[in-house]
This record gives structure tokens, sequence and C-alpha cells, in this order.
């Protein structure tokens, strides 16, 4: 006998996309374009924001999140409808974007923790921008994986806290955005 459920559409695959997206810079664009993803239900993993033109009074919002092909499209759609939105480029679809991250790391510890924290921070190329006879803030800049990766190590060597930027993407080549 045939399921019923052998008919049903196969469920579409949800991807995570970076948007880069260049606005106006004046007060309220933010509130905004996060007013847009929470009206909606979507979700921001990481968002970024800065002027990147101060004579045009232009900033670049990158912003990581997450939906089936048809929510990102809406998604796009919706931001480029907003007055302030001057471009927005999907940076997954348009090729293989270079995307990195800054995170600080404090990690606290003495005598062989203390030398395994360094070990590790000298192994991922983390710059020390602090340290005390009891404590180390590191300072490294990566993808994703390699930031989630030495926080996670750390955490065995006295980790007591993290700060992370959010990510900062740009497409390859010659191109403009």
């Amino acid at each position: 006998m045939k399921s019923h459920y052998s008919d049903a559409p196969a469920a579409e695959p949800i991807a995570r996309h970076t948007l880069a997206v260049i606005v106006d810079n004046e007060p309220g664009v933010l509130a905004r374009i996060a007013g847009l993803f929470s009206g909606r239900g979507y979700n921001i993993e990481s968002l970024t924001v800065s002027e990147t033109e101060h004579e045009k009074h232009l900033s670049r919002i990158t912003i990581v999140t997450t939906g089936t092909a048809n929510v990102i499209e809406q998604i796009k759609a919706q931001l480029a409808r907003l007055v302030p939105v001057h471009r927005v480029n999907d940076l997954t679809v348009s090729g293989d974007a270079i995307e990195r991250e800054l995170v600080l790391v404090k990690v606290v510890g003495k005598g062989e923790t203390r030398v395994e924290a360094m070990r590790l921070a000298q192994a991922f190329g983390a710059r020390t921008v602090d340290a005390t006879m009891t404590s180390f803030v590191f300072e490294l800049t990566g993808t994703s994986d390699e930031t989630e990766r030495f926080i996670n190590l750390m955490t065995g060597c006295g980790l007591t806290e993290v700060a992370r930027t959010g990510i900062a993407a740009m497409g390859r080549g010659a191109d403009p955005m």
C-alpha cells in the first residue's frame, strides 16, 4: 500500500546568506531594517554596520541570515524597497565572498593553564592585546569557524569573557558592490 506522505513535496532547504546593504547614514535606518526582520519573524545571525563613504553619508550593513530560497528573495526585495537603501547584494549568490570576524577573548589562569593559553593563541595567530599576572586578552581575526574553534579551545584554559564583532564580508575580484 502506498503512503500518502510519499507524494508530499520535499522541504525546501534552509541556507545561510550574507547580505551587504548600502544605506543612507541617518538616524532610524538600522531600526527600520531590524523592524523588517523582526516583523516578519526572520532571524539576524550577525549584523555589522559602519559608515563607508563619509562624504556621501553612506553606511554598509552586513547581515547574515538563514532561510529558504523564497525567504531570502523576500528579504532582499523588502530591503530594496526601503527608502534609505541604495543597494542590496547577496554575497552568497554573487560568488565566493571573503568573510572575517574579530573576536576578543579574556582568559584567566595561572601556571600550566596560562602556558597552554599562550600556546593556543600562538597556534591560531592571535595577538595578545592585554596581559596581567593572572589574565590575557587575545585578539583574533578569521572566519567564523576559526574564531569558534579558538573560543571552544580557550574554554578549557580559563575563558571568562568573549566579545565578537559579527561578520564583515566583501565579494572577491575587481568589481565593486
